[in-house]
């Protein structure tokens, strides 16, 4: 069988969502990728809740279940585990993964069950026009916060790294140079990898990424981080990031002759959850940089194959599947009602 292009992954139905959505730019990524990694359609599943970025397993010609708002990471938590072959795929959004579906999603992440995450983040609920998110920035108006918005912002990687995940990477919608390695990565980790895609909603968040994406001023706002490698930064690589010399924390500094040198700047190690978690949160301060790119990547036990340990190697009949249920029916104490 010929191996399949970015095309046999995309279903029949006509892609709606806003024109300039962040989510197409995504899907194009993903298909792709697929392809390039060469998947099957029919060990392929994606699982989404409910939101604008819960619409795309309908566009994938692979199988598919759009469930209840926030449920996702139990449906696909349940799927995996009945089936550990299948390649799952659960598509969440800020609002839909970290609101309501929080504490589905913190459970996902600590038992660590092989999937892939995608976080669609725009800072805003879009399907029900423009109320804020658990990650929409403190002052924000929007018509559920007239006023401007008086939370403290979500951040969902640190979440993620909180939870115990294992896996947890940051990336923009529309710089496929980045997601599709990422993308890849993520489906070859062995556990629960989650990809946090900043991306931007036309229609109740315009533009609420552009300074991080523009392409003059992106480079000296933000920062990608490769395993093994100095943290520089900057459009003429004339920044970098080094420890504090006095605490624990990080230090943006500027590159020069006679004075500071790649040499000592931090070198990136994605198996270092302390200093992913300082990375996750670098940016949310004047002058630092958003960092993208893997941030922690440290494998453990996979969640199912821990939890089939002592089970039977070999499938059970259908028969034998009844019977061990009506055992265990009969188990206790019964009685009939006449």
């Amino acid at each position: 069988m010929n191996q399949l292009t970015a095309k046999d992954f995309a279903s029949p139905l006509d892609v709606r969502w806003c024109p300039g959505c962040g989510d197409y730019a995504l899907l194009k990524t993903l298909q792709k990728t697929l392809a390039d990694e060469g998947a099957k359609l029919e060990d392929t599943l994606c699982i989404s809740g409910i939101g604008c970025s819960s619409r795309l397993p309908y566009y994938m010609a692979t199988y598919g279940f759009h469930t209840i708002h926030g449920r996702a990471p139990a449906i696909a938590t349940g799927v995996k585990l009945s089936n550990p072959e299948l390649d799952v795929w659960l598509f969440t959004g800020d609002g839909d993964g970290l609101s309501i579906g929080g504490n589905h999603l913190l459970h996902l992440l600590r038992r660590n069950i092989d999937m892939q995450v995608i976080l669609m983040n725009n800072q805003i609920y879009g399907l029900t026009k423009g109320q804020f998110s658990p990650t929409t920035q403190k002052g924000c108006r929007t018509p559920s916060s007239p006023a401007g918005v008086v939370d403290n912002p979500m951040n969902p990687a640190a979440f993620a790294l909180g939870a115990g995940g294992r896996f947890v990477a940051r990336c923009f919608d529309t710089q496929a140079k980045v997601l599709a390695p990422i993308l890849s990565a993520a489906k070859a980790f062995d556990g629960t990898a989650l990809v946090e895609v900043l991306q931007n909603c036309i229609i109740f968040n315009d533009g609420v990424f552009d300074g991080l994406k523009d392409k003059k001023q992106g480079p000296e706002v933000t920062i990608v981080v490769e395993h093994g490698k100095p943290m520089v930064f900057g459009a003429n690589c004339d920044k970098g990031i080094r420890l504090a010399p006095h605490g624990f924390g990080l230090e943006v500094v500027e590159l020069t002759e006679g004075g500071i040198t790649v040499d000592d700047l931090l070198v990136h190690d994605e198996t270092n959850p302390f200093l992913a978690m300082a990375l996750a949160h670098l940016g949310e301060k004047e002058g630092e940089p958003t960092v993208l790119g893997i941030l922690y990547r440290q494998p453990a036990e996979e969640y199912s194959k821990a939890a089939r340990k002592g089970l039977p190697e070999a499938e059970l009949s259908m028969a034998d599947k009844l019977s061990g249920l009506s055992k265990t029916l009969r188990k206790a104490e019964v009685w009939s009602v006449e």
